[in-house]
């Protein structure tokens, strides 16, 4: 088992890291050129900046078993495919049986966006979001 990460935009790395390491488990992070991390645990996989050039590169390794860390439905859908365990940057465990519903919406709020021309706004990032996260974290190592 390993930890890779969709780390471009990714706001728990250094809650990954702490985690990781105190379980020695193998930690790949992924990005591309935009996104600059330093990392005192783990590998950082640096690729060229191109549409889905990080996203690819992670789920060519992916080997079932490991934990995806993602925002991407997309990604998240071809992880679980190569029986990996997913989980978003809120905590939230991406599984067989809500993925199906999580790619639907997204493509419903696609089509609605692009017919009305506004655009979603996010919630700023809380440290009840951590907290989730480094739960649901914790729940994946301790459960592999």
């Amino acid at each position: 088992m390993r930890i890779l990460v969709d780390g471009d935009s990714c706001p728990v790395i250094e809650i990954i890291v702490e985690l990781a390491a105190a379980s020695t488990i193998d930690l790949i992070v992924y990005t591309d050129l935009n996104h600059q991390h330093q990392l005192e645990y783990g590998v950082l996989k640096v690729v060229d900046q191109g549409f889905q050039s990080v996203d690819m590169l992670l789920c060519n390794n992916i080997e079932p078993e490991d934990i995806v860390i993602t925002s991407d439905y997309g990604l998240a859908a071809l992880a679980l495919a190569k029986k990996a365990k997913v989980l978003s940057f809120s905590g939230r465990e991406f599984t067989d049986q809500n993925i199906e519903m999580l790619l639907a919406k997204r493509h419903f709020q696609f089509k609605t966006r692009k017919r009305t021309g506004r655009q979603t706004s996010h919630q700023k990032r809380s440290e009840l979001d951590d907290q989730r996260f480094q739960k649901g974290l914790t729940r994946l190592i301790e459960n592999s």
